[in-house]
């Protein structure tokens, strides 16, 4: 089922005029909101990647910054926009090296209605959990910036399994106080199992 929501949005890039009317039509049928570029540039100069939940269908052929390029480009930046490409015949090699930089999904021209529907659903659906998944890094981030820098030490050491015994001849701290420590992190991440506290130093320092 397509993902239908107010807060996400379908850029479409390709330099066919035509082709732009008719994906325009078909993305907006299903409730989706459609932003149309003619060209890579056009596009790099109005996306805000910051905003909302979004995907990109673009043609992997173009004049000037081809879909590929421009792939690599956003790529280099660091944003990991979800690309669904459009491709034509012959068009195989290039498909497989957008896929090794990322790419969700390729369809092939002429497509079915439904084929790029799907892919698009799963684009969005793809970009709305990296989303969330950066929101709860962040989050743990900033639980474990409550922390003292000796009881990040601990914490560290605590996720790795090892006993306090342990952590105070690494540390050459005593037993004693790894065991303060450990309590007063404990209730400073708001947590109470080491398994929890392994999971958030895994997530929170990644």
């Amino acid at each position: 089922m397509p993902t239908n929501s107010e807060n996400t949005c379908v850029h479409v890039v390709d330099d066919d005029a035509s082709l732009r009317r008719a994906l325009i039509f078909l993305l907006e049928s299903v409730g989706w909101e459609v932003i149309a570029h003619a060209s890579a540039e056009e596009f790099l100069g109005a996306f805000d990647h910051t905003r909302r939940p979004a995907c990109l269908v673009l043609d992997i052929r173009m004049p000037l910054m081809s879909g590929l390029e421009l792939q690599q480009l956003l790529h280099g930046r660091g944003n990991h926009l979800p690309i669904v490409f459009l491709t034509g015949h012959g068009d195989v090699a290039m498909a497989v090296q957008a896929m090794k930089f990322g790419a969700c999904d390729f369809i092939e021209k002429p497509f079915k209605d439904q084929a790029l529907i799907d892919a698009v659903g799963r684009a969005l659906r793809q970009d709305m959990e990296h989303r969330s998944e950066k929101r709860e890094r962040e989050a743990l981030r900033e639980r474990l910036g409550r922390l003292s820098p000796r009881e990040r030490e601990v914490a560290r050491l605590v996720a790795e399994g090892l006993p306090s015994k342990t952590i105070s001849t690494r540390l050459d701290i005593s037993e004693r106080t790894v065991q303060v420590h450990r309590l007063h992190l404990m209730a400073k991440l708001e947590i109470h199992s080491v398994a929890e506290l392994a999971k958030m130093v895994v997530l929170g320092e990644d």
